[in-house]
């Protein structure tokens, strides 16, 4: 998953982002609302933890922003401000959760599974596709009942394929969930998948290649369509 940060206290911000990159997340982190905008236009995000009181305004002109533009990134507000008010106008906006300051990193990170939970419109914790189990509170991941050793970014690939197996994702959302904002190589997506395709070999699984489109996870083409996350 690749979440957007919209927070101004460094030391907050750099909390969340080191809690939220531990369970797999790729995150980007920023502190004003005209580049928390800037990087909404430019890019996708499956979540954005908001702040409301940003040095350039509060930061509920983002979601307004979001929502005006059909943006139905889920959004939680993390504030301080625990105003009745405050809230209902968060919420009315078209926010999905609200988090009063201060608040457990554990409860924030159980907030946000269920968050990308209801998003993908799934029941529980894992996905499941042929012989491939993902559990996305734990980052683990298991094959034909063996277990993957996952580095993060492999994890965030094999998740989105799994996601969407059978479907082709595009080459560019797939950088965008692995790398964010970060200045990559060319072939650093290749790379990443070149690795998934070692670890699937013999499992009938694979990873094809749509030139100029993007990368679909199949299973072999006997049962190809049988299979879906669910």
């Amino acid at each position: 998953m690749h979440l957007l940060v919209i927070e101004d206290d460094p030391l907050l911000s750099r909390s969340l982002a080191q809690a939220m990159t531990r369970h797999g997340y790729t995150v980007d982190a920023l502190a004003r609302i005209d580049d928390a905008i800037q990087a909404l236009r430019q890019g996708r995000f499956d979540l954005v933890l908001l702040d409301l009181g940003l040095p350039d305004g509060n930061g509920l002109d983002v979601l307004e922003w979001m929502r005006a533009h059909t943006d139905s990134t889920p959004v939680m507000i993390l504030t301080a401000r625990d105003a009745l008010e405050d809230r209902v106008r968060g919420l009315d906006l078209g926010a999905d959760d609200y988090l009063a300051k201060p608040f457990s990193i554990t409860e924030l990170e159980a907030r946000v599974r269920a968050l990308l939970r209801r998003s993908q419109q799934r029941l529980d914790n894992s996905v499941r596709f042929g012989g491939l189990v993902l559990d996305t509170r734990s980052a683990s991941a298991w094959l034909d009942g063996a277990a993957l050793d996952l580095p993060r970014r492999e994890f965030s690939l094999l998740e989105a394929l799994m996601l969407n197996a059978g479907r082709i994702v595009q080459r560019e959302a797939l950088e965008n969930r692995l790398f964010g904002f970060e200045a990559v190589g060319a072939n650093a997506l290749d790379v990443y998948v070149s690795r998934l395709r070692k670890r699937l070999a013999g499992s009938g699984l694979s990873i094809r290649t749509l030139r100029g489109l993007g990368y679909r996870l199949e299973e072999p083409r006997e049962s190809f369509g049988e299979g879906r996350p669910e």
